[in-house]
């Protein structure tokens, strides 16, 4: 029985465990934010941080719970050793087509960390940043936050 595929909220703690603890949430959360991440207090950023990551992690583990019986392969890739960001480009298996997921990484002082997901060729920072700044221009940065937390709960995240 796959891990994944129609049991959503293992794949959410799963995902939570795993590969979580390699994420860079903050740079991950000022990205999607965009320009109003400067304008947002130290409270907003605290709280930002806290709902944008556990909206990731419940769409992230949402695109791979379809998934059953899957296998993930690396895609190779030449990183220079200088390198401070690399995407790496891998496939999940085991659907009726392959699901392309990429990572964008960016080298810190605790080793590599994932800044970004890419599904399907979808960046995840970027494809939220347009609807938050609806949002902040409308209801604020308290407003985003609130939004984000509503949408968290209605996840069960």
């Amino acid at each position: 029985k796959s891990v994944w595929k129609g049991h959503g909220r293992r794949a959410v703690v799963i995902v939570d465990a795993l590969v979580m603890p390699h994420v860079e949430t903050e740079h991950m959360t000022a990205s999607a934010v965009g320009k109003y991440w400067r304008r947002a207090t130290t409270a907003q950023r605290t709280r930002l941080q806290e709902e944008f990551p556990r909206l990731v992690v419940h769409t992230y583990a949402g695109a791979l719970s379809q998934y059953g019986n899957q296998t993930i392969t690396v895609l190779a890739a030449r990183v220079a050793p200088t390198a401070e960001r690399v995407i790496v480009r891998t496939e999940v298996n085991g659907g009726a087509q392959p699901l392309k997921i990429d990572y964008r990484l960016m080298k810190t002082a605790n080793g590599w960390k994932i800044y970004d997901f890419g599904v399907m060729g979808v960046w995840l920072t970027l494809n939220y940043r347009s609807g938050f700044a609806h949002v902040i221009a409308s209801d604020g940065i308290d407003g985003l936050i609130s939004t984000l937390a509503e949408k968290n709960r209605a996840n069960g995240v």
